[in-house]
């Protein structure tokens, strides 16, 4: 399977990378935990492999299921996590749809 890439996201979805940084660093978070739904899954290293470059900060990758906004995963605070970033669904619909 072929390693997907931020280019091969940005054809489909628009997402805000830059407000996903600056909360990173105004939080100070050293340990973000990520959050996908299903269709943003693939992408997941290629996006922790942007936020790591911008921030310095160190990342975990949640793939379970994720139901919105309330779908808090695994107990974060056990695993020392400064902050959670979860990519939402509605603001991502992708470009093709939305004509």
């Amino acid at each position: 399977m072929k390693k997907r890439t931020l280019a091969d996201l940005e054809e489909y979805y628009k997402i805000d990378f830059e407000k996903a940084i600056g909360t990173i660093k105004s939080e100070k978070a050293k340990l973000v935990l990520v959050q996908f739904p299903d269709g943003l899954k693939p992408y997941a290293t290629a996006i922790v492999d942007l936020l790591r470059k911008k921030t310095n900060a160190e990342f975990l990758i949640y793939l379970g299921s994720c139901f919105g906004a309330c779908d808090t995963p695994i107990d974060t605070e056990k695993l020392g996590v400064d902050l959670i970033i979860q990519f939402g669904h509605n603001e991502l619909m992708p470009s093709y749809l939305k004509n």
